[in-house]
């Protein structure tokens, strides 16, 4: 019975793709390529593909201060996805943030970035979504926001204030650079790839409070919470930021989502697994040029100095320190005593900024949870890191959290229980399409 299912929805499937095709033009085939590549670089499989669902059929749940929200279908399917936008009006809903009935987008959807995308671009990946996507008969769950938080004309005063004009956002974008190489950096950073949604913080009313390196040095200085983790701040700050990492370092994590300096998690893995793994050589190196020119947001803080007594205390058997006997029988064995890891394969603790950020809520979630890297590309291995929130107490986890935070010149500021319970609650799961390599 599943089996006839299965061939029986196959075949409605090729027949909607055939009759969708009927009633759209022939497309050039390198256009919808670069369509394709464009989508990759504004990482939309990411929101609006679910996990084992239909390519671009929507249904991603995005939980907001205001309630839940679910990507729309953005397919060529005329009735239950982007079919029947015309160019003008998928320009409108990308860059202005404003759907076919006039309607305004919540702010989820990251126009205010896009706004400073080429006309070109649009273009190429309108026929992309038109052509080269199959189209889905589905509509995702409707939105859990309850009334009067659920209207929408709201929303039109929302983004009068701080969605930025078309115009003016491609002309900030045009401002002159050291080089060809760092002004296309600076387009996909703060265009298409969006980075800014994530790694720049958002005021009370919900708006980055830079859309720019333009508008100042709090652009991608770090975020707020995204689904438990915090973003990283991507400026040149030495503890917290990318101060010590090189363009190679930069490229390298975009491409495979680890380097010498650490592994991505969350949804930064999303990001690079369906994202930024996907650029060429040179838009990698591009990205990873313009982020090094980005001064620091502190520039007058104390830079990183690895200190050894900790791995001297531990390597002579020494675990009298807040956390070192817990850290030895559960951490140890990866990411070793003077806290280098083994990296790409387990990161390094000592020196990383994840490690020393104002919050903890990261690390504590990876300790919780665990942390799941999908294999890439150019790293087809997949590793995860198991999830101790059944081995271990939530006072066990705040001092061990506390060791790593203070241990090899880390210097961060302790962690209490209540933190760590308090954190709990909110806890993301970790999620592999691919086999894992657990690491314990």
């Amino acid at each position: 019975m599943k089996k006839t299912l299965s061939l029986l929805g196959s075949a409605i499937a090729l027949i909607a793709t055939a009759a969708h095709a009927q009633t759209q033009p022939p497309a050039d085939n390198d256009l919808v390529a670069q369509g394709q590549y464009i989508a990759a670089t504004a990482d939309c499989s990411a929101c609006h593909t679910l996990k084992g669902g239909m390519s671009y059929a929507g249904g991603t749940a995005f939980k907001l201060p205001i309630g839940t929200i679910y990507a729309p279908n953005i397919t060529p399917d005329r009735e239950h996805g982007i079919g029947a936008y015309t160019e003008a009006e998928f320009s409108r809903a990308l860059r202005e943030g404003v759907r076919r009935d006039g309607s305004s987008l919540y702010p989820a959807m990251p126009y205010p970035s896009y706004a400073r995308m080429t006309d070109r671009d649009i273009h190429a990946l309108y026929v992309y979504f038109q052509h080269g996507v199959a189209p889905v008969a589905s509509s995702p769950p409707a939105n859990g926001i309850s009334w009067p938080l659920s209207m929408r004309w709201p929303m039109t005063i929302w983004r009068s204030m701080f969605s930025p004009d078309v115009r003016k956002a491609q002309l900030n974008v045009q401002r002159e650079f050291e080089d060809s190489a760092t002004a296309r950096g600076a387009y996909l950073v703060e265009g298409p790839a969006h980075c800014g949604a994530c790694h720049t913080p958002r005021a009370v009313t919900m708006q980055e409070k830079a859309l720019s390196n333009a508008d100042g040095n709090i652009f991608l200085s770090g975020g707020d919470t995204v689904d438990g983790f915090i973003p990283v701040n991507l400026r040149q700050d030495n503890r917290t930021g990318l101060g010590r990492w090189t363009e190679d370092d930069i490229v390298a994590f975009l491409a495979t989502g680890r380097n010498r300096q650490g592994e991505s998690f969350g949804s930064m893995s999303e990001a690079i697994e369906h994202g930024t793994q996907h650029l060429t050589d040179a838009d990698l190196h591009a990205i990873a040029k313009y982020l090094l020119t980005l001064t620091p947001r502190q520039p007058n803080a104390a830079a990183w100095t690895y200190d050894k007594a900790a791995a001297d205390a531990l390597q002579h058997g020494d675990v009298s320190a807040r956390g070192a006997r817990v850290y030895v029988d559960h951490c140890e064995a990866c990411h070793r005593s003077d806290g280098h890891g083994y990296a790409p394969t387990f990161p390094p603790l000592a020196g990383n900024p994840v490690v020393m950020s104002d919050a903890p809520d990261s690390l504590v979630h990876i300790v919780q949870s665990g942390a799941a890297l999908p294999g890439m590309e150019k790293a087809p291995s997949s590793f995860v890191m198991p999830s101790f929130s059944r081995n271990l107490t939530n006072q066990q986890i705040a001092d061990v959290v506390t060791f790593i935070r203070h241990a090899w010149g880390n210097n961060a500021a302790e962690v209490n229980a209540a933190t760590v319970a308090k954190l709990a609650t909110s806890a993301p799961t970790p999620v592999l399409k691919n086999p894992p390599i657990p690491l314990n």
